[in-house]
Formats: structure tokens, sequence, C-alpha cells
């Protein structure tokens, strides 16, 4: 398996994680209320936690952990991109999609050790 695409989009993903909690911190603070800024803040948070968790499925590069590397790459779509939508637009509705991409993160860490256990 070629390992760089997941190690490649890990480090851009670790990026724009970056940049989302330096523009939260900075760019936001005096927009959102409280409770929106903690929302964005804890999908910065996951975002960077799971940026990393691609990085290692790139190292390990074997099938598992590259099918589990695109399931986080799910998860932070749609468990980030719901939070960070939710906190900037007050849209109660997109809440509901967050325990979709929550989901996706179960399923890679799991399916990556039960790849890696079988290996």
């Amino acid at each position: 398996m070629d390992r760089s695409p997941l190690i490649a989009l890990g480090a851009i993903n670790a990026a724009l994680a970056v940049a989302a909690g330096a523009f939260g911190a900075h760019g936001l603070k005096d927009r959102l209320d409280a409770r929106a800024l903690e929302v964005f803040e804890t999908a910065a948070r996951y975002h960077m936690y799971h940026a990393l968790a691609l990085v290692l499925c790139g190292i390990i590069a074997t099938r598992g952990a590259t099918t589990a590397g695109w399931i986080l790459q799910a998860g932070i779509v749609i468990f980030s991109g719901s939070l960070y939508a939710l906190a900037l637009t007050g849209v109660k509705g997109l809440g509901a999609i967050t325990p979709i991409g929550g989901l996706a993160f179960l399923v890679g860490w799991g399916y990556l050790a039960w790849t890696s256990w079988r290996a």
C-alpha cells in the first residue's frame, strides 16, 4: 500500500486544526458566546487528534490501517465539520449529524485495532 496519501492528508488536517484552533482562540473570541466557542474548540481538538491518527495509519501502511485512515478522515469531516458549522452558524440541526462522525471515529479506531490484532 502507498502510505504517502494518508501521511500527507494527516499533515494537511493537522495544519487545518492548528489554523482552526488559532482562529477560534483569536478571531472568534469576541464574536461567539462561550458555549459556541467551546463547541468550536472541541471540533479543533478532535480534528487534531484524528489528523495525528491519519499519520499513524499512513506509517503503519497495511491495508487495514489504510481503510481505518479513510474512515477516520470521514469522521473528521462529519464530526469536526458539523461542530465548526454549528458554532459558526448556530443552526442546531447540525448537532444531529455530529454523532455520525463520532461513530466513524469509533469504527476507524476499532477497525485499526481489529486488523492490527489479526496481523
